[in-house]
């Protein structure tokens, strides 16, 4: 399959607004009169519209590209291992074909300067549904973890994203610690303080099970079901952690 024809396939409202430009000038005269219902890259069409629009499975594979390049560059430089995790996550979602034209995109957009990451956010914010987002949100954080370490510079970044995308601070924090190893990960992950009752414990649980099941983003494919998937095990996890604490069934 050609890039074009991978995109033009997969691609919904990422065609325009900012990061149909950033797509623009990544693949240049690749791309250059693809169209989706005579919309090309680049445009303000789809962007200004998102009750008549859907996002698709390549809408938030082309907006983790973009992101995920962002937080890469966050604390300026590019890691070996951050790369080949982008790479290897995206040939277990899509398969080796479609991930390989995913990986060129990815680098030439990580070679674009000054990528407007508030733009760019908003456009998510305003066309992707929150459960996607949050995904989106804990993949950048695997991202920033697959180098042994999420350096502050990187938290930052991701931290500013999170804001643009109109994720709450608990959120951001719930998703945050299921990537560090502290004795009060559990508590954050579930969003509850250690003050915490048995009874508030499990409506926690079944409140963030509920939040992040997978089910919520069938709508972009099996191929994401993986990382839905592993949300809900840590949160699964940590229930597991605080009723063995806390000494209830």
């Amino acid at each position: 399959m050609s890039v074009s024809k991978w995109l033009g396939a997969t691609l919904g409202w990422s065609f325009g607004g900012p990061i149909g430009a950033i797509l623009g000038f990544a693949l240049g005269s690749v791309v250059d009169g693809i169209s989706n219902g005579g919309i090309k890259v680049g445009s303000q069409g789809p962007f200004s519209s998102p009750s008549q629009t859907k996002t698709k499975s390549g809408d938030f594979e082309v907006s983790l590209l973009v992101l995920a390049a962002i937080v890469i560059k966050a604390d300026g430089r590019s890691d070996q291992r951050e790369l080949d995790f982008v790479r290897a996550q995206f040939v277990g979602m899509y398969g080796k074909d479609r991930a390989n034209h995913a990986f060129k995109l990815f680098k030439n957009i990580s070679q674009q300067e000054n990528i407007p990451v508030r733009d760019v956010c908003m456009q998510i914010r305003q066309m992707m549904d929150h459960p996607s987002r949050l995904q989106l949100l804990h993949f950048l954080f695997g991202i920033a973890k697959s180098d042994g370490n999420v350096s502050a510079d990187e938290v930052d970044v991701i931290n500013d994203i999170s804001n643009y995308l109109g994720i709450r601070a608990l959120d951001f924090e719930s998703i945050k610690a299921m990537f560090y190893n502290s004795s009060d990960n559990a508590y954050k992950i579930l969003e509850i303080d250690k003050s915490a009752t048995n009874d508030e414990i499990k409506k926690a649980y079944r409140t963030m099970a509920k939040k992040y099941h997978p089910d919520k983003v069938l709508h972009l494919g099996a191929e994401h079901q993986k990382g839905a998937e592993e949300k809900f095990r840590q949160v699964q996890e940590a229930y597991d952690q605080l009723q063995k604490e806390h000494g209830f069934k």
